[in-house]
């Protein structure tokens, strides 16, 4: 049997429901397709930067406080040094992972978008995909499959250079928050990211280049932190994911087009994945209007500059430790200089901010 849509989204995560989404409010008719059914889980940090609220308030998805906690700012701590700034603009807001990907499924039932669940598809042909014993065409194909897509493979789309790989472990904990940041925890050979939920509820995640780190292994690296959990219930399982940083020479061929992490990915220590995948998501949608994909390979490219520098900079500070303490101290020496760098990192910052903001840090890097 054969069918038919005209934009068809392959994967139902939060990046694919954001495209799916953004389309069909261009007045498209789309299908989203997955083998999983809803809600969808990730381990993931869990804390959703402004930037990427004002995303999914474009998109229509309307999250309230009683969806999960709104936070402050950022903290990152070491051994010797805490650095705190605020969001200058808007808060930021933790939400579980399968909270927002129901309030997406919502959005897009709204929205008419057809959601197939327990769908795996089994390739594509030269009209469509191949859904097990069904055939679908499609006018547009987007890949929204992961870090591994199946559809990148299919085109034919590689990775510029090799990829750099790291292990996350998450978990949640029954335990009044301590903190209304995004908290970040750096040791000698990995970061805990804490994000507080609600009143009684906080998600660790735990991110290294060790495949066989578990939490339970790293609260010697972090006694802080396991001081503040030494009597917290776990409300979840640990469950482990990989996070990948990777850039795409190019991301679309032919009809098809690829978007969130099957696009390309920033390590998730930034916390800029979702930022990357909704905002995708609305220029990618702008772009099939225009019936112009190398548009949004532009746009793509713009949005994904600023994640990658800042990644590659974290990155940085996560391989050489002592280049880290001693950037750490010469940012607690001027608190300004962190507030000025989150700024940067959400991009509020102009190019003349951040080229006085890099000399001062220069100068405290050599006095530190």
């Amino acid at each position: 049997m054969t069918e038919g849509t005209g934009v068809l989204v392959i994967g139902g995560g939060p990046a694919g429901l954001a495209a799916a989404i953004a389309v069909r409010m261009k007045g498209f008719d789309v299908t989203v397709v997955d083998g999983a059914k809803p809600p969808i889980d990730k381990a993931c940090g869990e804390g959703l930067m402004p930037s990427t609220m004002a995303a999914l308030r474009t998109l229509g998805v309307t999250i309230g406080l009683g969806d999960g906690q709104s936070l402050r700012g950022v903290c990152f701590k070491d051994e010797e040094s805490v650095l705190e700034a605020d969001f200058s603009s808007a808060q930021g807001f933790g939400i579980r992972r399968t909270v927002l990907h129901q309030k997406m499924v919502e959005r897009a039932q709204e929205c008419g978008v057809t959601l197939l669940w327990n769908t795996p598809v089994a390739g594509l042909s030269h009209d469509g995909a191949n859904l097990g014993h069904r055939a679908l065409r499609a006018n547009w194909i987007i890949g929204a499959d992961g870090v591994h897509s199946r559809v990148r493979r299919w085109i034919g789309l590689y990775a510029k250079g090799r990829d750099a790989t790291r292990f996350a472990q998450r978990q949640h904990f029954r335990v009044q928050p301590w903190t209304d940041c995004m908290e970040i925890h750096w040791s000698q050979t990995a970061q805990a990211y804490v994000t507080p939920l609600c009143n009684d509820e906080i998600c660790v995640s735990l991110i290294s280049r060790d495949p066989r780190m578990r939490l339970g292994d790293a609260w010697r690296e972090f006694p802080e932190l396991a001081g503040h959990l030494k009597s917290a219930e776990a409300s979840s399982v640990e469950r482990g994911a990989v996070t990948v940083t990777r850039q795409l020479h190019q991301v679309y061929r032919g009809n098809a087009v690829l978007t969130g992490d099957a696009s390309g990915s920033v390590d998730a220590i930034t916390g800029e994945g979702l930022y990357l995948s909704f905002h995708q998501a609305i220029e990618l949608a702008e772009a099939l209007a225009k019936g112009n994909l190398a548009s949004y390979q532009q746009a793509h490219r713009r949005i994904a500059k600023r994640p990658i520098t800042m990644g590659k900079l974290l990155l940085l500070l996560d391989r050489y430790p002592s280049l880290r303490r001693r950037a750490f101290r010469g940012m607690a020496a001027e608190p300004g200089l962190f507030a000025r760098l989150l700024a940067t990192h959400l991009g509020e910052a102009s190019p003349k901010v951040l080229a006085a903001t890099s000399l001062r840090l220069g100068w405290q890097f050599l006095t530190a």
